[in-house]
This record gives C-alpha cells, sequence and structure tokens, in this order.
C-alpha cells in the first residue's frame, strides 16, 4: 500500500492526500507549482488547498504560498484522533453488548494468520506461557517469547525437536518423529495465563489450510494447559523408564515447579 492510499485511511480524498504529500515534498509552493507536482488539475487544486486549510493540515504563509502541517505533527493529530475514536468505540459497545461468560472457539487457516495470533498472545502475556513448539515455529516466535521474558512472563518450555536449552523450564518431548508421522504435520500449543489459546497442527499437505483453534474459553484452555503440564511428566517417565536414566538436578527442580504449577 502506498503513501497515499495510507492517507485515505485517514478520511484524507484522494486529491487531499496527492496535494498534501506534493507540498510535503516541496514547500513553500503556489497553487500552480502544486498542480504540476500532484497532477491535479489547475481548476481543481485551489478548491483542494481550501478544504485543507479548512482541515489546519496545509498553511497560507503569504498570498497564494503554501506550506504543509509538519508530518510529525499530522502523525501525533491521527494517533490522538484514533485512540480517542476507539476509547469512544469501545465505551459504546460495552454498554451496547450483551455481556456473556461463554467464549466461543475461533477457526483460524495458514501460516500467517496463525503465526500473527500466536504472536499477539505472546505479546499480551503478563505472568505465564506454557508452549509446545516444533523447532521451525519457535524460530519465528523466539524474539516474541524473548521479550515475554524480558516481562517477567515465565515459560514453560516443551520442545519438538532438537535445540539447545534455551529457557529455565524446559524440557524434550520424547518420540518427536513418531508423533509427527502420527499427527500428519508440526503441531503449535501455546497457551498464556490460563486465559488464551492457541492450538492446531501445520499439516504438511495442507499447509496453508490446516485449522488452528484459538479461544479464551475456560474449560478449553485449562484442558490444553493441562496437556501440557502432563507432558512434563512424559518426559520424566521416559526418561526414568524406558532410558533408565537418573533425574538431574535440573530435572527434579522442573518436575518440583510443574507439580506445584496448577
Amino acid at each position: 500500500m502506498d503513501i497515499a492510499s495510507i492517507l485515505r485511511e485517514f478520511a484524507f480524498s484522494k486529491y487531499e492526500s496527492s496535494c498534501y504529500l506534493a507540498l510535503l515534498a516541496k514547500h513553500p509552493s503556489n497553487g500552480s507549482q502544486l498542480s504540476t507536482l500532484s497532477g491535479i488539475a489547475r481548476s481543481r487544486i485551489y478548491d483542494v488547498l481550501r478544504g485543507l486549510s479548512k482541515k489546519k493540515l496545509v498553511f497560507e504563509i503569504e498570498k497564494g504560498l503554501y506550506v504543509p502541517l509538519p508530518f510529525e505533527e499530522l502523525k501525533k493529530r491521527l494517533r490522538s484522533q484514533f485512540d480517542s475514536n476507539l476509547k469512544i468505540l469501545d465505551d459504546q459497545l460495552d454498554a451496547m453488548v450483551e455481556q456473556s461468560s461463554f467464549e466461543y472457539l475461533f477457526t483460524l487457516n495458514g501460516v500467517d494468520e496463525v503465526i500473527a495470533k500466536a504472536t499477539d498472545i505472546i505479546n499480551s502475556a503478563k505472568q505465564e506461557l506454557y508452549l509446545r513448539l516444533f523447532p521451525e515455529t519457535w524460530r519465528r516466535l523466539r524474539k516474541h517469547i524473548q521479550r515475554a521474558i524480558h516481562r517477567g512472563v515465565v515459560v514453560r518450555f516443551i520442545s519438538m525437536g532438537p535445540m539447545d536449552f534455551v529457557y529455565d523450564i524446559q524440557v524434550f518431548h520424547p518420540d518427536v518423529e513418531q508423533i509427527k508421522t502420527r499427527l500428519g504435520g508440526e503441531s503449535i500449543d501455546i497457551i498464556a495465563d490460563k486465559s488464551e489459546a492457541i492450538a492446531g497442527i501445520f499439516e504438511t499437505d495442507n499447509l496453508n489450510r490446516s485449522p488452528f483453534i484459538w479461544t479464551r474459553n475456560h474449560w478449553f484452555v485449562i484442558a490444553n494447559r493441562d496437556s501440557l503440564r502432563h507432558d512434563f511428566y512424559h518426559y520424566f517417565l521416559d526418561k526414568l523408564y524406558e532410558r533408565r536414566e537418573a533425574l538431574s538436578t535440573r530435572d527434579k527442580q522442573i518436575y518440583a515447579f510443574i507439580k506445584a504449577d496448577d
């Protein structure tokens, strides 16, 4: 989307956006110069300038010579207008919308939509994140997870493939390749603050149409959070009984944390 199109999203007309941008590029300018710069006919340019002047987006500094409102000031004005309108909308919708304790399950499709929502959930987390991710997805989300940690969010991470130890509370899911084959793709499970979840599988042969569930439904969120907690126990049991290895000090610390984390 070009700059003129973006300005039209903020209630600039096509001519107003062209005129303002032309004046921003070269000022001060008169109507004739602006007509040439903007591609707006001379017969129309002065009407456009009058409209922009009424909106205090351009200023006539002397007879027939114009300058634009500085772009930084325009940004402040648009941001303030947007925030004000959003608050009015928020207040009025709160008064109109019937309150309900029921939360729906929403379906998302495709890599871009799913990763965008996953990013949004991680960026909104305030206290805790349970994450069960394959390495490729983790790499897409890694910087957002790190920012959450810097905000004080505690991460519980189950890796669905080989990677370094990155988090204090991190284990590796046993039998990842068999699980990937059984699932038919790579899963994503993210639960934030016991209040929001996204879960699903990027199906290998249906990558951009694979359905994912995003919800704030309490029972769905808690059930999926418990599923991830149980995967920590799966790791411990596999290590003790399948691999016949003793739990390390780190394992014991993670076990104690997860056990108490209900």
